[in-house]
């Protein structure tokens, strides 16, 4: 039996906070492409599956032969949501620049590494909206800028910090605000902006030209980010291939590990049979743990009574099941393969993974849907492939080897 949304006092739900949300995506929509999973003919090593991109055959009658037999699973291609900022970092961003802009931001601070997707993110999306976004890189310039490092410095304004600056992110991120704001500006953390305290003001400038400026931290990791994932949520549950009763379990890679909490909260509240399982790439176990407890400890105090009475106060229990990579490794190590591998599902699905982040959800998913034909396996596609022409300046010679079709 379907479980009853949360519901708080007065009557509201988490699906009434998100029709009262102003959005930055214009849709929650995104495609959904069904991948079969069959035995791979191929003599490299490695390379134990072939795929089929089922989507085009589903649609006109279902697969033919061993196709229509095999295990499957399907992928959320969030990485087809916009052309230069797609997965995961616009979902962060769909209902928290909204709100930073409607409290008046002139000026975004926030920082990442040298390939961020997520500093690409908010240079793209800020540009966009006409607010200035000020984007703070670890390490040197690049000779060539390529991938999501020249998205940045073409939408965002770009200072390259030292790794010993960057390392206390906290101290750098607000002196960097402080000199952008100036001495008749003000500063603020956009994790202490909650919509029901909203200053609306449609001169941005109090009319002397000071700048309001919003500091996001690395990777958005913020309550406010946890409303676009789950609107996404919100809008999967509506799909007629999934239905509301049925039992799903979602895979996604986890950086911050917020898009795995928002996944599985916007679960929970919506009442859904949902499972969320996070593919752990740069923290430990306890750390990823202590994220999902202070995010949704946020999101209760931010938005009480919603969450209210959904999970017990056991310290043990969690909405998200961790787990480690199949191969793990020192964050930002790529294992030799990887990117033949990557090109290896390019050619037979038409969808292009990210070594470092998305090819670990996949082989997740692969996994559970070979181990479990009572629930329909989907992976959350969180972009990050721009990155690939970065990685390129690293590990050409692996662009350039393995098996060729």
């Amino acid at each position: 039996m379907r479980p009853t949304p949360a519901l708080a006092a007065g009557g509201r739900t988490v699906a009434n906070l998100l029709s009262a949300t102003e959005w930055m995506l214009p849709s929650p929509a995104s495609q959904v492409h069904t991948i079969s999973v069959l035995p791979s003919q191929s003599p490299t090593p490695g390379h134990e599956f072939a795929f089929s991109n089922l989507t085009t055959s589903l649609g006109n009658g279902g697969g033919k032969g061993v196709e229509a037999r095999s295990p499957r699973f399907h992928v959320v291609r969030d990485d087809l949501l916009h052309p230069l900022a797609n997965g995961n970092k616009p979902r962060k961003l769909d209902a928290l620049l909204p709100l930073l802009r409607c409290r008046g931001a002139t000026d975004i601070v926030t920082c990442g590494g040298c390939q961020s997707a997520h500093a690409a993110a908010v240079a793209v999306h800020c540009a966009e909206w006409g607010i200035r976004p000020h984007i703070l890189l670890r390490g040197e310039q690049l000779d060539i800028p390529t991938g999501y490092n020249l998205i940045s410095l073409m939408f965002g304004n770009v200072t390259y910090a030292s790794r010993s600056v960057y390392a206390q992110r906290d101290e750098m991120l607000y002196e960097h605000a402080t000199k952008i704001a100036g001495s008749n500006g003000t500063v603020m953390w956009a994790d202490d902006i909650i919509a029901e305290d909203l200053v609306v003001d449609e001169d941005t400038t109090d009319g002397n030209g000071s700048r309001r400026v919003m500091i996001v931290k690395e990777g958005a990791g913020s309550v406010q980010a946890l409303l676009g994932v789950m609107r996404l949520v919100d809008y999967l549950s509506g799909l007629t291939l999934f239905g509301q009763d049925e039992k799903v379990h979602i895979v996604v890679d986890s950086g911050t590990g917020t898009t795995a909490v928002g996944l599985a909260l916007g679960a929970v509240c919506l009442g859904l049979q949902w499972r969320v399982t996070a593919v752990m790439l740069a923290d430990t176990l306890e750390k990823y743990r202590q994220q999902e407890k202070s995010l949704i400890s946020d999101f209760e105090k931010f938005y009480p009574g919603i969450f209210h009475g959904m999970v017990g106060n056991d310290t043990h229990c969690s909405l998200v099941q961790w787990v480690e990579r199949f191969s793990p490794r020192r964050f930002g190590k790529m294992l030799d393969g990887e990117i033949v591998m990557c090109r290896h599902i390019a050619q037979q699905t038409g969808i292009m993974l990210d070594p470092m982040y998305t090819l670990s959800a996949w082989e997740h998913a692969v996994d559970l849907c070979r181990r479990d034909s009572e629930a329909k396996v989907v992976m959350i596609h969180t972009g990050g492939t721009l990155g690939l022409f970065g990685l390129a300046q690293r590990y050409s010679p692996q662009f350039t080897t393995g098996e060729q079709s």
